[in-house]
């Protein structure tokens, strides 16, 4: 991804980068899928586009990545409501959870 020199990422994706890189690290901790997450080599700020930006580039690493399930998982137990989390942004894991409720009951 090509950035202005003097571009700065909006507070939403530098927290919600934060919290990726903080699971990834953690992650080797809490769970064994994050040292295998194409994620951690990528610009984490992919993940969290400014409002309105587009989730293409996320999503097209996590549709190779092989813990798109369990990153998926992750982020829904953790009720992370911004960014790309196993290849759905927040709107796409909104659906997700309610389906999966649906499912269960």
């Amino acid at each position: 991804m090509i950035r202005h020199a003097n571009a700065r990422p909006s507070i939403t994706a530098s927290r919600g980068a934060r919290a990726l890189m903080g699971a990834l690290v953690n992650g080797a901790n809490d769970a064994k899928w994050a040292s295998d997450a194409l994620c951690a080599q990528t610009d984490p700020n992919a993940f969290f586009p400014k409002k309105g930006g587009s989730h293409t580039e996320a999503k097209n690493v996590c549709e190779r990545c092989p813990v798109r399930p369990d990153c998926l998982d992750w982020a829904i137990e953790h009720n992370e409501s911004d960014g790309v989390w196993g290849g759905m942004g927040p709107t796409e894991r909104a659906k997700e959870i309610q389906r999966r409720r649906t499912v269960t009951t």
